[in-house]
């Protein structure tokens, strides 16, 4: 009977071999194997290995997987457990895994000083926000068959984390939702690059909210933004290389000095940064 491992360790780990019937062989055992973490933190961007051409369903989405079985999938700030993935595999035999969440504690930030109507706007601007919101909204929905995602994350710039992801905002002393991304000070005009490859799927120098942003998808739902930039050099539809130069720290928007903005998603769920960063 297959034995299926769950390794307890960061997100985004991969298990070692499992116990097998004695008369499979190394690469038969390995295409068998059903690997996710056995527990992870809230906003964990979250890898697992499959056997090529299964079925993974988890909530209410069925998962891609790429051709040599690698899955991904977010989980939100406000996420608990345990997490369930039903896995049919191609032979019809099923798997289900059970993956804790760890809670994390979300610290509360003051960020004084921003414009008064980007915290309580009227009307009018407030249904501006909607609208633009709403398109950005749509840019994370693509589910492009692509493994950019697969990649070891780098920082697209380099500085001191001025805000972190989870943490509660009150804004000029009125209460926020809690921070979607993590905050990297830089000056003013400093290059933003790609922390990974991927396909920019929104570009727009002038959000209300956001100032200059951009997403750039990074395939199976998985995706990166970019805020109050300073400058854009790409448009919708541009590949990126991870490394690649495509943007410039700024303070447009709802800022109150030059900082980038780094926010990731997976679909809708937004995940932290600063794990994907720090996967072994």
């Amino acid at each position: 009977m297959l034995v299926v491992g769950l390794l307890s360790t960061l997100p985004w780990a991969l298990a070692l071999a499992q116990a097998v019937p004695a008369m499979a062989s190394p690469e038969a055992a390995a295409d068998m194997r059903v690997v996710f973490p056995d527990r992870v933190q809230q906003g964990a961007l979250v890898l697992g290995k499959v056997p090529p051409g299964s079925r993974i369903e988890f909530g209410d989405r069925v998962l891609r997987s790429t051709g040599y079985g690698t899955v991904v999938f977010g989980v939100g700030r406000d996420a608990t457990g345990p997490l369930r993935v039903a896995v049919t595999r191609p032979d019809g035999s099923r798997t289900d895994a059970s993956i804790l969440v760890d809670p994390r504690d979300w610290p509360m930030e003051r960020v004084n000083g921003v414009p008064p109507k980007t915290v309580d706007p009227p009307p009018a601007i407030a249904e501006r926000i909607r609208r633009e919101q709403a398109r950005v909204s749509a840019a994370r929905t693509r589910d492009d068959d692509r493994a950019d995602f697969a990649q070891r994350f780098i920082r697209p710039v380099e500085g001191r984390i001025s805000g972190r992801f989870g943490s509660g905002r009150i804004y000029n002393g009125k209460p926020g939702a809690g921070h979607s991304g993590m905050d990297i000070a830089a000056p003013d005009g400093t290059p933003v690059k790609a922390p990974a490859a991927g396909v920019v799927t929104f570009a727009d120098p002038g959000l209300y909210l956001t100032g200059g942003t951009v997403v750039i998808d990074h395939g199976h739902g998985v995706s990166s933004n970019f805020l109050h930039l300073s400058r854009i050099d790409v448009a919708e539809g541009d590949r990126v290389e991870q490394g690649q130069a495509f943007a410039a720290v700024g303070a447009t928007g709802r800022a109150t000095g030059p900082h980038l903005h780094w926010g990731m998603n997976w679909f809708d769920v937004r995940v932290d940064p600063l794990l994907v960063l720090e996967r072994p």
